[in-house]
């Protein structure tokens, strides 16, 4: 049980209700997942189970539930519909194997601890992606909520708004409107025992049991029951390039998943997930549900909301709603078949509505307006593309801005001393006094990265009017290559000028830099050295020698 990271049975009760509770909201979607991905409705479950038990045992986020996800299903009804087209006998088998590979893969990218890059997402791109995964459950549910099908995407959801208006079910907007104010309502005394969106479900079922007209309703229905085959491992040596190359697709776009998830339950939470065990958590999953014939799986962002909102915070919640819908597998589907789609409609509103980030809503047009634009965008391509590219765009933008900030302060930081500089003792204010102007020096403060480079070129470009140029480093710590290339490009331009070049104080990790490019061959040894004093000294002399 030490091996499980966050377990401990404090919270049995609220673990529970929240595994149960995520369990039931998991169930219609991975029975859709499965159709959807055109393998079948077990292959949801089958998924559902496998990487929502093994990524709960041995992942890195305690309250995280995983299975099939809309990302993850959509590249893997490709990859199937591949396979099978070229080999109709093979193809499911080659496709299980993709999704068994891409688990190895996971496990692989927790081993080299690749986990931590992902989570240094910027607050903005967060926010907009929380936000934007709340409008798209709401969006998703407006059908079912008023007694229609469901419609697979975003768009295609808004534009049956009217249809669906014009045919609603006053029966399943009842039921709905019922559930939705029992989750909202339900008093707070009680939660600690019956969580409200479990006492909602089971109140609006009940009623609509005895209320007249409920056979109109959309119901879960029938579920498929027995357990898995085991699916060996095929591979096809001719087709091994793309298997693998499907399989790397899969094992990044369920690790970004995963992760971005993790983020949302720590927020949620108020805990810190461990990327890199989450990575071969969600790997050990993928494997067991490639040889169980089940859809490659993520963390799911809804589904774990709903069971933090329930009440569950330990790995035990993650392998009860797995170990839920395995019962349902073997036979208990009965209990479920009679749930209205527009009771579940009505959870997952408030679910939708919870993960909005209200608080930063609020106070958007305090916020600078460039936080605010990659927030809203964020959330724009959330909605309307996918959350991977939202992600990529927003943490590619915030990037460019921060990298842009850190050049501007870098590039100001970069000051020339004069003779008359109190930070230079009073001998090195008289040698330079004495070299009347022809001896100029810079002195750099922090470390130096490739953006500032080009603007402290472009800076010290004056200075090659001068006889000797001093370049202090003495307190940077690092640079990059970039900045090394920038660098010798400054000393050929001010050679070529006439000028002399002096590096001052260079620390191990800079000269270490320099030295691998080969910058420091642009310069005589005795240009390079170990204080400002001696360098002062020794460009004076030289311009005195020159005299």
């Amino acid at each position: 049980m030490l091996l499980i990271h966050g377990l401990h049975f404090n919270n049995l009760r609220g673990d529970l209700f929240g595994g149960l509770t995520a369990a039931i909201v998991a169930l219609p979607l991975a029975l859709a997942f499965g159709v959807s991905s055109g393998i079948g409705p077990v292959a949801g479950l089958f998924g559902a189970i496998c990487v929502g038990l093994f990524a709960a045992l041995f992942g890195g986020t305690p309250a995280q539930v995983s299975g099939p996800t809309g990302p993850m299903t959509v590249v893997m009804a490709a990859v199937f519909t591949d396979f099978v087209s070229r080999d109709p006998q093979a193809g499911p088998l080659l496709a299980f194997t993709v999704v068994l590979l891409a688990g190895g893969f996971q496990i692989l990218f927790g081993l080299m601890k690749l986990g931590k890059y992902v989570t240094l997402v910027p607050f903005p791109v967060i926010s907009g992606f929380m936000t934007g995964i709340g409008v798209i459950i709401i969006l998703l549910q407006l059908g079912p909520l008023l007694g229609q099908p469901a419609i697979g995407g975003v768009v295609a959801s808004i534009e049956a708004i009217p249809a669906e208006v014009s045919h609603l079910n006053p029966i399943a907007l009842l039921l709905g409107a019922l559930t939705l104010a029992t989750v909202v309502f339900w008093p707070k005394r009680l939660s600690s025992f019956v969580p409200p969106s479990l006492a909602a479900l089971v109140i609006a079922t009940l009623m609509a049991l005895v209320i007249p007209g409920h056979e109109s309703l959309p119901v879960i229905g029938t579920i498929p029951s027995g357990l898995p085959q085991l699916h060996l491992p095929l591979v096809d040596t001719e087709l091994l390039q793309e298997m693998l190359t499907a399989a790397l697709m899969l094992a990044a776009l369920g690790a970004i998943d995963s992760l971005l998830t993790s983020l949302v339950a720590d927020n949620l939470s108020k805990t810190q997930h461990d990327s890199d065990r989450e990575l071969i958590g969600q790997g050990v999953g993928n494997v067991v549900a490639g040889l169980a014939g089940g859809l490659p799986g993520a963390g799911a962002t809804m589904r774990t909301v709903v069971n933090i909102r329930a009440g569950g915070k330990t790995p035990l919640s993650g392998a009860v709603h797995a170990l839920v819908l395995l019962l349902i597998v073997l036979g208990a589907g009965t209990l479920a078949e009679s749930i209205p789609h527009c009771v579940l409609a009505g959870i997952l509103i408030k679910v939708g509505l919870d993960i909005i980030d209200w608080g930063f809503l609020r106070r958007v047009h305090r916020a600078p307006p460039f936080v605010a634009l990659l927030m809203f965008l964020v959330l724009g391509l959330t909605v309307f593309v996918d959350l991977i590219t939202a992600v990529g765009v927003g943490v590619f933008l915030a990037n460019m801005y921060t990298v842009k900030r850190l050049s501007d302060v870098q590039v100001d930081a970069v000051e020339a001393l004069a003779d008359d500089d109190q930070t230079l003792s009073e001998a090195e204010r008289e040698q330079l006094a004495a070299a009347g102007g022809r001896v100029v020096l810079y002195h750099f403060n922090g470390p130096v990265s490739f953006g500032a480079a080009k603007g402290i070129q472009k800076k010290l470009a004056s200075a090659r009017s001068h006889d000797k140029l001093l370049l202090d480093f003495s307190a940077v710590p690092y640079v990059d290559v970039s900045t090394a290339l920038a660098l010798e490009e400054l000393i050929i331009d001010s050679r070529r000028s006439g000028a002399d070049v002096y590096l001052v104080g260079l620390q191990a990790t800079v000269e270490g830099v320099l030295r691998r490019m080969r910058v420091l061959r642009r310069l005589p040894e005795h240009h390079i050295l170990a204080d400002r004093p001696t360098a002062i000294a020794h460009a004076c002399r030289a311009i005195v020698q020159v005299a």
